[in-house]
């Protein structure tokens, strides 16, 4: 009988860890994603509840930036065991009187590494934007519009407005990709 050889446990690389400043199941799977797209490495990804130290529903790039870079400084506080901390944060802004929609990515690793990203913005529908204005976060008026629940725990907003060809995971993970070129780069973003 043929076994198949074994590895030497020994050459077994320690896989990382990676809190997430959010127990958000798609910015949890976003980076899971993310990071196993542009590493070989062993990750294992987990989520936290921390806070962004901001408005529930950011506006403008300050605030949105700020939120995703709290929740990866706070989740570094709560549990500085981990290799890498993300924050995740979405937020909405407004261009001559329409509304637009986007995240910014922050990583932080135990080296003092800082990678950040934003992800593509896309433009909310009068019917969303007018509930915002009103006082409602994004998931809040999807779901209200598009009779949903807890959609900012699904699909989101971009997914709801693509009819599912861009789910949330992905416009988050590709996000997280970008915002980790400075540790794929190492030698240049030094």
């Amino acid at each position: 009988m043929a076994f198949p050889q074994r590895k030497n446990i020994k050459e077994e690389k320690r896989q990382q860890l990676i809190i997430v400043g959010s127990k958000n199941p798609v910015k949890i799977n976003s980076t899971d994603i993310g990071f196993h797209a542009a590493f070989e490495s062993a990750f294992l990804v987990e989520g936290l509840n921390v806070s962004s130290e901001v408005r529930d529903q950011p506006i403008g790039d300050e605030e949105t930036y700020l939120g995703a870079h709290n929740r990866a400084k706070n989740s570094k506080q709560v549990f500085p065991e981990a290799d890498y901390w993300v924050g995740i944060e979405g937020g909405i802004d407004e261009d001559k009187g329409e509304m637009y929609a986007y995240a910014w990515v922050v990583i932080m690793d135990r080296k003092g590494q800082i990678g950040k990203a934003k992800t593509a913005t896309f433009y909310l529908p009068s019917v969303v934007s007018d509930l915002i204005k009103e006082g409602k976060e994004l998931g809040e008026a999807d779901d209200q519009v598009f009779m949903k629940d807890n959609s900012k725990q699904g699909s989101g907003a971009v997914g709801i407005l693509t009819n599912g060809v861009v789910n949330r995971k992905d416009y988050y993970s590709q996000a997280v990709i970008l915002a980790l070129i400075p540790f794929l780069n190492e030698s240049i973003y030094g």
